[in-house]
């Protein structure tokens, strides 16, 4: 079976299980929104699917600002009438993942990385990857004191998030670019890769701990206020500047059974991206809102406000990028080599873009069959 390596897994997915994860209410919808963090059903509202609630699932990323804005501003709740929005906060793919595999979630947002892993490492039974959400939001930021070129960051300490993750592969493959080497697991070689949580990153930054991070938002505009300086934004590496960094996935079971509710979320999806397209300043508030209602502080405005204009929010997943960066993580030794196929389905999002006057997106032949 195709699947990411057994000692990856233990290293990576069996200590990061054990991160919390923090369930939370819902946020209100425009005027419908309470101060106490919750959103009001509209009255006469009937359950979708008859369910009681719909567990989502998200990282507090600017990255996963689809779910950040959706939740604040109510657009899931709107949607799914008088079945409860139940929010949860991960810090980890891995930890996601076991979570839609144990039920624990229905639906998440969650980067091209670990979906990939989930997917391959149950045999293609556990997930479906049913839209996008966010492109771009990932830059090399280092010390400007010691690397001023990209010749300079060989022999240098470089963060990324974790073993394996989406940033971690894109480093590894970027500096296999260089023509350096470096032992995917300890990290050793021509470069050293050190594998930093992104809330413990800009403290090993300002100890000089690291010389740069490969990150997402709002971590690299953090290394930046730090005095960091941006050597390289991955996007610049990418066809039209575009590749996935967030996906929406579903639990097969829940997709499976409770469809109704599944185009719901979708339908709230794509109604929050484009909002937040066409308010982009009300949007980055709303984002920033939610983040500390999360974790309790929010973004000062010189890193909230660079990171959000890194990203881009789009229902289309990318799937030819995410391929790509399956491939990646081959090259790099942390995969072996995967059968995506039926990795995405884009049916109800095509249902829903069409109903929205949207031209439908394409699974790159990686779609059921």
């Amino acid at each position: 079976m195709p699947a990411i390596s057994s000692t990856l897994l233990r290293r990576g997915t069996a200590a990061l299980a054990a991160l919390p994860l923090l369930a939370l209410a819902a946020c209100g919808y425009g005027s419908d929104a309470k101060d106490d963090g919750t959103a009001k059903v509209a009255a006469g509202a009937e359950k979708t699917d008859g369910l009681d609630s719909v567990k989502i699932g998200y990282f507090g990323n600017l990255t996963h600002g689809t779910a950040l804005v959706g939740v604040q501003k109510g657009f899931f709740q709107k949607e799914l009438g008088a079945t409860t929005v139940e929010p949860a906060i991960f810090n980890a793919g891995p930890s996601e993942i076991e979570a839609l595999n144990s039920g624990s979630i229905d639906i998440g947002w969650i980067g091209p990385s670990p979906a990939v892993n989930g997917y391959t490492k149950s045999n293609g039974k556990s997930l479906k990857i049913i839209g996008g959400s966010a492109s771009g939001g990932v830059k090399l930021v280092v010390n400007p004191k010691k690397i001023t070129s990209l010749k300079d960051v060989e022999g240098k300490r470089i963060a990324t998030p974790q073993l394996g993750n989406t940033q971690d592969v894109a480093f590894l493959n970027w500096a296999a670019e260089q023509g350096w080497k470096v032992d995917p697991q300890s990290g050793k070689g021509d470069v050293t890769v050190v594998r930093s949580d992104n809330k413990v990153t800009p403290d090993a930054f300002r100890s000089g701990s690291v010389d740069g991070a490969w990150v997402p938002e709002p971590t690299a505009s953090k290394l930046v206020a730090e005095g960091g300086k941006v050597l390289l934004d991955e996007s610049t590496l990418w066809p039209d500047k575009k590749f996935v960094i967030t996906n929406i996935i579903v639990r097969q079971a829940f997709l499976k059974e409770h469809p109704k509710a599944v185009e719901a979320v979708l339908r709230a999806a794509v109604e929050t991206n484009k909002w937040i397209n066409a308010n982009p300043d009300q949007a980055k508030a709303a984002a920033n809102k939610q983040l500390e209602t999360d974790s309790g502080k929010a973004l000062p405005a010189n890193v909230l406000d660079p990171a959000w204009k890194s990203i881009q929010f789009t229902d289309d997943p990318l799937a030819a990028t995410l391929g790509t960066e399956a491939a990646h993580a081959v090259k790099a030794g942390l995969l072996d080599k995967p059968n995506l196929k039926g990795i995405y389905d884009l049916t109800i999002l095509n249902k829903v873009l069409r109903s929205a006057g949207a031209s439908p997106v394409d699974a790159a032949g990686l779609g059921a069959s």
